[in-house]
């Protein structure tokens, strides 16, 4: 079984990880674009143009699954992605996780870029699974890209920034970008406010994983030998993980994948 991820950069990781969770026999293709990253501020025409290009980098493996692990690409590209590769590979968006997290019933934070954060789309997804809730939304402007470069002191005055437009009275935070699931616990440290109920944090990982094996008719098994493979591309050139991927956990994990060679 083969699963391909794509993302501008490392925001891919941590649906990768997941599925190497559910699945450590599976071959998984991490197809990304550094050098464009990040692609929140680029048009939707733009988006589009790189996505297909990244998708079909990894579609060139034959995978029996590609995730769209970033939240920009599914906003602006996944009708044309789908066009381009289905029925031949199916295609799995990311969406951010407003409908679980407004369930509980809210305060809700929705962390997202700057071009997410009040989008049409996400004002969409507000009004079909938050009709009721209330619900902030929070653009963390860089926050994205001190992730994607493993800038510790960048990704904590980011994240204090965001921390600081966060009402202290929400309990669910949406991470509405993949690049923030890798520095979940910072978020959770930083909006977590004393004498208050634990705070819930809502990525999309898990999700998309679960989705990628039902849709190849799978069924996950952690316990199946560990002998997948990784192949990691980068503007559709083999290459290794980026170093600063050993950053995160999620990397660590995936480093110890042997890679195609």
């Amino acid at each position: 079984m083969k699963i391909a991820l794509m993302d501008s950069g490392m925001g891919l990781l941590a649906a990768a990880a997941a599925v190497r969770l559910l699945r450590p026999d599976a071959d998984l293709i991490l197809s990304s674009d550094p050098d464009s990253m990040p692609w929140g501020p680029r048009t939707p025409q733009d988006v589009t143009l790189r996505a297909l290009a990244v998708a079909e980098a990894a579609a060139r493996y034959r995978p029996d699954v590609l995730i769209v692990a970033c939240n920009t690409a599914s906003v602006r590209a996944l009708p044309a992605l789908r066009a381009r590769l289905e029925p031949g590979v199916p295609v799995i968006g990311t969406v951010p996780a407003i409908k679980p997290a407004a369930a509980g019933g809210g305060p809700v934070a929705i962390w997202a870029t700057p071009a997410t954060t009040g989008s049409p789309y996400q004002r969409g997804l507000i009004r079909e699974f938050a009709d009721g809730v209330q619900v902030t939304e929070v653009a963390c402007p860089g926050l994205a890209e001190a992730v994607e470069h493993a800038d510790q002191a960048a990704i904590d005055a980011a994240i204090a920034a965001a921390a600081a437009r966060t009402p202290d009275d929400v309990r669910a935070v949406v991470l509405g970008c993949t690049h923030y699931e890798l520095v979940a616990e910072r978020i959770r440290a930083a909006v977590q406010r004393p004498g208050t109920p634990p705070l819930v944090l809502h990525g999309s990982a898990g999700a998309v994983a679960a989705q990628s094996l039902r849709r190849t008719g799978e069924s996950p098994a952690p316990e199946a030998p560990a002998d997948g493979s990784l192949t990691v591309l980068l503007s559709g050139q083999e290459g290794a993980l980026p170093a600063s991927a050993l950053a995160y956990e999620e990397g660590r994990l995936l480093s110890a994948v042997t890679p195609t060679r």
